[in-house]
């Protein structure tokens, strides 16, 4: 073990939500939440984040019109179990039936539990939009249904589906989601019946539920592989969106219907079905 580590606090005035996003595709070790921003500990010293978190914030005042603040302060620790620490501080977290729960926590014995153990960050069910999926999931998906994750990320949406006796497709772009979400599944004594790197479009089944937790452009773009893959009868689960995107992402869904809209935050959660 290294003498010290480096530990880098961030702070920020809004839209915690879009950088916790952005740090989870960025950083290359785990962080912590916390009210008002994150935490980074590393062995290396942090510049390079501090850096991007600065474009970062160029680019999303920029895009919004609007004036965040960040404050980014990085101090030399002495070294010691902060993996421990780190650990300490990721907290389970219940969504309607689900239970979210790193390894080292014990399972909640009324709940229906998903371990999921952190890698570049716990950042499953703690964003509204997974948390919106995972509700949705909970409410529309039933044993036997076929369903598809994509983008399936850490392989969370996957894992509540089939923790519900469904049997589950997935698929994502990143090839380092891809393994996580199998060895997620593993951690959860499950597997998917079928998992690739790509897009949904080289699967050539049709799905009761189809589940797309990505971001609004990326819907727009893949709406006919996802109506696609969808059953007559079946569930369009689409999320990731800003409530200021949603009118943009459904004039792409038009021979589609509501079912139901679930928000949290700035985020919407859209259950559609064709018409």
């Amino acid at each position: 073990m290294q003498e010290h580590y480096f530990e880098l606090i961030v702070k920020v005035s809004s839209h915690h939500a879009l950088y916790s996003d952005f740090l989870v595709d960025t950083v290359p070790v785990g962080f912590e939440e916390t009210e008002d921003g994150f935490i980074i500990r590393s062995d290396e010293e942090l510049e390079t984040i501090v850096w991007g978190l600065e474009q970062f914030t160029e680019a999303l005042q920029r895009a919004l019109g609007i004036t965040i603040e960040l404050e980014c302060t990085q101090t030399k620790q002495n070294n010691s179990d902060w993996v421990g620490i780190y650990q300490k501080s990721i907290e389970p977290l219940a969504i309607d039936n689900f239970y979210i729960h790193p390894t080292w926590n014990e399972p909640n014995p009324d709940l229906i539990n998903i371990a999921i153990d952190p890698a570049l960050a716990f950042g499953t069910g703690h964003h509204p939009t997974t948390a919106s999926s995972l509700r949705a999931i909970g409410r529309y998906v039933k044993e036997g249904d076929s369903v598809i994750d994509v983008g399936c990320g850490s392989g969370i949406l996957g894992i509540g589906a089939m923790r519900l006796g469904a049997i589950v497709d997935a698929c994502d772009t990143d090839p380092v989601s891809v393994e996580n979400s199998i060895g997620n599944a593993l951690l959860n004594d499950l597997e998917f019946m079928n998992i690739w790197e790509g897009s949904c479009s080289l699967s050539e089944s049709q799905y009761d539920i189809v589940v797309a937790n990505i971001v609004a452009d990326v819907l727009t773009f893949i709406a006919k592989d996802l109506k696609k893959a969808l059953k007559d009868n079946g569930i369009l689960v689409l999320s990731g969106i800003l409530d200021k995107y949603e009118t943009k992402v459904l004039n792409f869904y038009k021979d589609c219907s509501i079912v139901e809209r679930i928000v949290q935050d700035e985020w919407v959660t859209l259950i559609l079905k064709r018409k």
